[in-house]
């Protein structure tokens, strides 16, 4: 059963809200509150099964979306893929099996536990609602059932907006710039100058990331600023041209 504090919070999300506004950053806060979690972040789905991080409660939970885009996997992209909610209360036990490479890095970043819930209607998947708690820790039955409201409730208000004049991006993040733009237009600049497509592309930026250690979004910005080429072979090391 939805608790009392997110039966309130689901409530001003639907009526409290102004069209022209976005989505308070101070509510997702809140929700976050009643779920016992550290962070939040919204994504929505993009073609070939990516996602696009636009709202967040703070630094580590947009860290924790990066390095899933960058990866390609992890809780996130996995409940956006299959419409179901994934969740690991204890990623310091071993779960390179499943996700290779990624908690490690997680682990880094302070993360110990991960629950994604799917922005889904039916077959349709707009995105994906992540979580994060920096200690070990299952979610309670009244803090899922939470979740899973608050991500219906997302999802239900996204494809309202989807079907009114008012974009649905700028709602959830102030502005149409999208936290990850400067990745879209450096997969255009290196697909123009492969000669691949723009999915390859970013194959490539997102390999090359994973390869050097260096964030996405730092990886982007070198290329937009020629400092950093990708070859038609294979990525080079930071800052050398094939």
């Amino acid at each position: 059963m939805v608790s009392p504090q997110m039966s309130q919070l689901l409530h001003d999300l639907t009526t409290d809200r102004d069209p022209g506004q976005p989505l308070p950053l101070t509510r997702l806060r809140a929700c976050a509150k009643v779920l016992g979690l550290d962070g939040l972040a919204v994504s929505v789905t993009r073609p070939g099964d990516s996602t696009e991080l636009l709202r967040y409660t703070g630094e580590r939970a947009a860290q924790l979306e990066d390095v899933q885009f960058t990866q390609g996997q992890g809780p996130g992209p996995e409940a956006a893929r299959t419409g179901l909610p994934v969740t690991e209360h204890d990623l310091t036990v071993n779960h390179s099996a499943r996700w290779p490479g990624l908690v490690p890095e997680l682990l880094d970043l302070g993360v110990r536990a991960v629950f994604a819930y799917p922005l889904a209607l039916g077959t349709v998947r707009l995105g994906v609602l992540t979580g994060h708690r920096t200690t070990v820790g299952a979610l309670s039955g009244e803090q899922d059932a939470d979740a899973r409201a608050l991500a219906q409730r997302l999802t239900l208000l996204l494809i309202d907006r989807a079907a009114s004049p008012d974009d649905p991006v700028v709602w959830l993040t102030e502005t149409s710039h999208l936290h990850r733009a400067e990745v879209h237009q450096a997969t255009g600049m290196v697909a123009k100058q492969l000669g691949v497509s723009p999915a390859e592309a970013l194959v490539r930026i997102r390999a090359h990331a994973f390869q050097t250690g260096r964030p996405l979004l730092e990886t982007a910005r070198a290329i937009l600023a020629r400092e950093l080429f990708l070859t038609a072979n294979h990525p080079p090391h930071s800052g050398d041209r094939a």
